[in-house]
């Protein structure tokens, strides 16, 4: 009995200091708790004040625009509907702070916003966060209904620029686009710079047996990936098609010394039972010579399209051909796979000035063609 007595007595301190050793840990555990509450407090205000700015938009309210934003779009077709990548650019020097969130809201054209009494009560975890993007609301009201936390990192110039993309249906849209600065980490009674941006879209429908194209994006670099990349990088790399890396250009002017490069997808070409398609692609070049000077009318047999009031032609490159031969046994026309054309051309032969870059597209099969244009400009 006193053996058992002494053990119990002897067992008395490591029990206390095993309690003691599990305080500390209870309490880091509730400060983790209270300021994971804090976080998402925060973010729950922060998605309520992009919120009510996206309305006041779509109300045709005064909303608030503290820095200029640049926006740029192009067109893909997508597994459904058409796929968007779009480029802002921002005057990153107009911020006190790096980190903003980015809001995009794509309504019908014409849209209104509903009133609060019109809106779903929300629960009270508001979706997935992470460091990529934030579903604002399980029930998304909106085509496209996201908010994404964003990082800025300041270019050439001071300015930063945010690719992101989303999918939607053919049709006319209203897009609404608010970048605010986060409030963690602003001193107390300071104001978040807040933009709002609204921008009309026309989203083309690639679902059809027509010969079509996707936007003609002009890059800056393009570059063939060793692999493909996750879905999660996708989300800001919206350019990157298949293993190829678009950075598109920041705006139409080049100099001299640099490289027009041109990217397009070609889709819904002729395919016969066997399998055989055939696609031609001009490149055909126009230099602007003055508004109200007409040129020289061209040979009724032309080998060009023909010129536009106020330009001349200046030059070509050489066709590009695609069909099974070329692009390789692998390649499936029938199941859906594009054809990327595109070419590189150096600008050290053109004179300083405006252009036009008209590209024909030839089915060879079925004869039809489609022509596609983009203008730019050579500068020193």
């Amino acid at each position: 009995m006193q053996r058992r007595w002494w053990a119990a007595v002897a067992l008395g301190p490591m029990l206390i200091a095993a309690i003691a050793a599990q305080q500390p840990s209870r309490e880091q555990d509730k400060q983790e708790a209270r300021a994971r509450e804090r976080v998402e407090e925060a973010q729950r205000q922060e998605g309520q004040a992009i919120l009510s700015l996206a309305d006041a938009a779509m109300a045709g309210k005064p909303v608030p625009s503290d820095f200029p934003i640049r926006w740029q779009n192009d067109f893909l077709k997508a597994q459904q509907g058409t796929f968007v990548p779009f480029t802002l650019t921002i005057d990153s020097s107009k911020l006190t702070s790096p980190s903003v969130m980015m809001y995009v809201r794509a309504a019908p054209h014409g849209a209104t916003a509903p009133t609060r009494n019109d809106r779903p009560e929300k629960p009270e975890k508001k979706g997935r966060t992470d460091k990529r993007r934030v579903e604002v609301a399980p029930e998304a009201q909106y085509p496209v209904d996201a908010v994404f936390p964003v990082e800025l990192s300041a270019g050439p110039g001071g300015m930063a620029r945010i690719r992101r993309g989303f999918s939607v249906a053919p049709g006319e849209y209203d897009v609404y686009v608010i970048v605010r600065e986060r409030l963690a980490g602003r001193p107390t009674g300071t104001q978040p710079r807040t933009t709002v941006l609204t921008q009309p879209l026309s989203v083309p429908n690639f679902w059809s047996n027509e010969l079509t194209t996707s936007s003609v994006i002009l890059a800056d670099r393009l570059n063939v990936l060793s692999e493909p990349i996750s879905a999660d990088e996708l989300v800001e790399r919206p350019y990157v098609i298949g293993q190829n890396d678009i950075t598109p250009a920041t705006d139409l002017k080049f100099k001299k010394d640099e490289e027009l490069i041109v990217v397009f997808l070609v889709y819904n070409p002729t395919v016969t039972p066997d399998k055989k398609f055939d696609i031609q692609v001009e490149y055909h070049f126009f230099r602007r010579i003055g508004h109200g000077t007409r040129a020289d009318a061209p040979p009724a047999a032309a080998p060009h399209p023909p010129e536009r009031e106020g330009e001349r032609y200046f030059n070509h490159t050489d066709p590009q051909r695609f069909n099974p031969a070329i692009m390789g046994a692998q390649f499936d026309a029938n199941g859906g796979h594009p054809v990327m054309a595109g070419q590189g051309i150096p600008l050290a032969g053109f004179e300083l000035g405006e252009y036009r870059l008209a590209i024909r597209v030839t089915d060879l099969i079925s004869g039809k063609s489609i022509m596609r244009d983009v203008n730019f400009t050579v500068g020193s």
